[in-house]
């Protein structure tokens, strides 16, 4: 599929950013339009370094903003909206399950009928050529795993946390729309993404902030949760493809071949910082295990197969060389790390783990 005009949603977030420059990278003839609503998430940072793109367009605004949205189908005729706009975190979610329904559903909602009512003939019963919706969703979805298996495509959907139901019930809506209406859509469940640009909510920034500072290095429980980690260009590449050429009204899975248990994370990111940095004081002495999360899935892993089969997809980088990227990107750039965590970020670190 020729695409040309991407509209994507969540562009000043972690993965939004991330694929924002994939883009502009590999096509010379691409344009994309960016809609953030910048919350605490969404960085301008991230895209400073393209904001004098003449390919790339910046809106802020919010997804469940119909009429912004609408006004910007009609003036750039995007040839596929990229859904990234969402609230992740599962901690927030237990504390306020109603603005992740707001954002992650309703807000999906809006989007598709937007699109629906840009892309849709009702009279003729037809769709505009080379039109796709591309959500952009989770393994979380699918609940947890036992020690052995892996999450496909035909899982079935069992979430666990108000995050994780609040994306699939957005899954549904987006499935709802193809199969009622024949929206062309796309849904990409992801395993664990890491890499440049990732708000230190998460657990990889979170631990190379902190170990710098010689700050406590908070682990669910005994820290043996096993999570699938992707590198974020990785997954750039894969919705890049499901974009392109994924075969509509379908899902596919995008993994890393990386399962790692949690403390196995935690350990590798102290080992790299102390070599790195000479610092002694960056020890496992650090690590502090806190009350586990109300319904914390205990694994996740994803069978990627269907993506390489069907697109030629595979995850090229192992998880050694992408958390060595990682780790790089952070401590080049220092004042991007402080000043997302100055200010509102210290409060919601200090409700999450001082009483824990």
């Amino acid at each position: 599929m020729e695409m040309q005009t991407f509209l994507v949603t969540g562009c000043a977030g972690f993965i939004g950013s991330n694929f924002v420059h994939y883009m502009l990278e590999k096509y010379p003839g691409v344009r994309l339009v960016g809609l953030d609503k910048l919350t605490y998430a969404g960085n301008l940072e991230n895209l400073a370094d393209v904001e004098n793109d003449a390919r790339y367009t910046f809106v802020q605004g919010d997804i469940c903003d119909k009429a912004l949205v609408e006004e910007l189908l009609r003036r750039h005729d995007p040839d596929c909206v990229v859904n990234f706009a969402a609230e992740s975190h599962v901690d927030r979610s237990i504390k306020n399950p109603e603005l992740f329904v707001k954002t992650n559903v309703e807000g999906t909602v809006d989007l598709l009928q937007c699109c629906k009512d840009a892309w849709y003939d009702a009279a003729a019963k037809t769709w505009k050529a080379g039109k796709k919706y591309l959500q952009v969703s989770t393994d979380e979805v699918y609940g947890a795993l036992g020690p052995e298996g892996y999450f496909t495509e035909a899982t079935p959907l069992c979430p666990h946390s108000p995050y994780s139901a609040s994306k699939a019930a957005a899954d549904l809506f987006v499935m709802a729309f193809h199969d009622t209406y024949g929206m062309p859509v796309n849904i990409t469940r992801c395993s664990n993404n890491y890499g440049p640009c990732q708000f230190p909510e998460k657990l990889i920034p979170l631990l190379i902030n902190n170990a710098r500072q010689h700050k406590a290095l908070p682990v669910y429980g005994d820290g043996m949760q096993v999570r699938d980690w992707l590198y974020v260009r990785d997954h750039c590449k894969a919705i890049d493809a499901v974009a392109r050429a994924g075969r509509e009204g379908e899902v596919y899975n995008i993994g890393g071949h990386n399962e790692r248990p949690n403390l196995f994370i935690v350990k590798t990111v102290i080992a790299q910082l102390r070599e790195r940095l000479g610092d002694g004081a960056i020890s496992e002495a650090l690590i502090t295990h806190v009350a586990d999360r109300p319904g914390h899935d205990r694994r996740y892993g994803i069978d990627p197969a269907k993506i390489r089969h069907d697109l030629g997809w595979y995850p090229e980088t192992p998880f050694e060389k992408g958390i060595a990227l990682t780790i790089d990107w952070y401590l080049a750039n220092p004042g991007w790390m402080a000043g997302v965590t100055s200010g509102e970020y210290l409060k919601y670190y200090e409700q999450m783990y001082k009483n824990r």
